[in-house]
């Protein structure tokens, strides 16, 4: 498997570094130590102050949305965003099994259970039809929902998730939701800046989530954002992220089970002058993605690209290799060779805590698993 040797020296070359190449590393090129300097020197540290106002702004013009609500990570997003839509403690939601921990895991601070539905093999994302596939099969309608008719429980939401920053086919997903009644909460995590038939992932469903992790395309250190084009929900997000405190001069009244997942100033500070690069980011993450996609060509690994009637913001950029032997060798190599590549996320409900989680033949995510490997994709410059 030369190719992989060549692979390495590719991967060198384009980051000129003889030494260890991370997979993605934060690029701190623009005003972050400025507006950081500028929030310890107000004082106004935590959870209140203008760069958490200011980052809410941006996120509401970037995303094409009414509301932006700041949160302390993604994972808390994602949690406060299926409350929103009405999950229920014993109810089910529909997601992928091919994901981050973080979404299953999300699902499952609500009290829910995940359901686990195959994803499309190009998408990498939630398949509408296996979605429709599974309703036709479990779902039953009734007055106030979808329910599933095999263990009786209410299936009150479905959260696809962005792989990688590649959007899935949401619009064919909210047409067969809606015709179910089940409200589409978007995993965006991964996908700040893709867009989907010229619409921003993240504003199809009646909840987005992004994540501002430290290893994102844009990130506050810690940190995510609840986004939605319902004011009443989006009103609702930003009261229960605050612990549900009603409004008072001074008198502490809390009437509802509310969560302490308000982003610190400090944090916002550091994701508005990310933001403020989010273009330029987008511009030199398309640029590394035709330099890979020249370099895979012809040969043994496949390099993921973005399908028609979508913009990938190439988060993390992604090979296919012919089969899980050619993986681990693959993955092997490289790391050995201190360049950094990674398998995708193991299936979740070969986790322990899922494994009794009802799934379908999970036949994509399977294929998917066995050859998938990212690829360093950090942004130089």
């Amino acid at each position: 498997m030369s190719y992989i040797n060549d692979t390495i020296s590719f991967v060198r070359d384009t980051f000129e570094s003889k030494d260890f190449i991370p997979l993605h590393e934060p690029n701190f090129s623009g005003k972050e130590k400025e507006y950081v300097l500028d929030t310890i020197n107000s004082t106004f540290v935590s959870s209140v102050g203008a760069y958490v106002d200011r980052f809410e702004e941006m996120m509401q013009e970037i995303s094409q949305t009414k509301k932006a609500v700041a949160v302390v990570n993604g994972t808390s997003g994602i949690q406060v965003a299926l409350r929103l839509v009405g999950v229920k403690i014993g109810d089910e939601v529909l997601t992928q099994a091919l994901t981050f921990v973080a979404t299953a895991n999300a699902i499952a601070y609500n009290g829910a259970k995940p359901v686990f539905i195959d994803v499309d093999l190009d998408t990498m994302g939630l398949s509408s039809k296996a979605v429709q596939s599974f309703l036709e099969e479990y779902g039953e309608l009734r007055e106030n929902g979808c329910y599933n008719k095999k263990t009786g429980n209410k299936i009150a939401a479905c959260l696809p998730m962005h792989t990688f920053g590649f959007p899935v086919r949401i619009d064919e997903l909210i047409k067969i939701c809606n015709n179910w009644k089940i409200p589409v909460v978007e995993d965006a995590a991964e996908s700040l800046g893709s867009e989907y038939k010229g619409q921003p992932t993240g504003s199809f469903g009646e909840v987005g989530v992004f994540s501002f992790n430290g290893n994102k395309i844009v990130t506050s250190g810690g940190g995510g954002v609840i986004v939605t084009n319902n004011d009443a929900l989006g009103i609702k997000a930003k009261y229960l992220t605050t612990t549900a405190k009603q409004p008072h001069a001074y008198e502490y009244v809390h009437d509802e089970l509310g969560y302490n997942y308000r982003m610190p100033n400090l944090n916002a500070a550091l994701a508005c002058a990310q933001l403020e690069k989010l273009n330029w980011f987008l511009e030199k993450k398309r640029g590394l993605a035709k330099k890979y996609e020249e370099f895979f060509k012809g040969a043994d690994a496949k390099f993921r690209t973005e399908l028609p009637e979508t913009k990938a913001n190439y988060w993390l950029m992604c090979v296919e290799l012919e089969n899980r032997n050619a993986r681990d060798i693959f993955l092997k190599e490289t790391n050995e060779a201190k360049v950094m590549t990674r398998p995708i996320w193991e299936l979740m409900y070969k986790l322990p805590m899922y494994k009794d989680c009802l799934k379908d033949e999970q036949v994509s995510a399977k294929f998917l698993v066995d050859r998938i490997v990212n690829i360093p994709s950090s942004v130089k410059g």
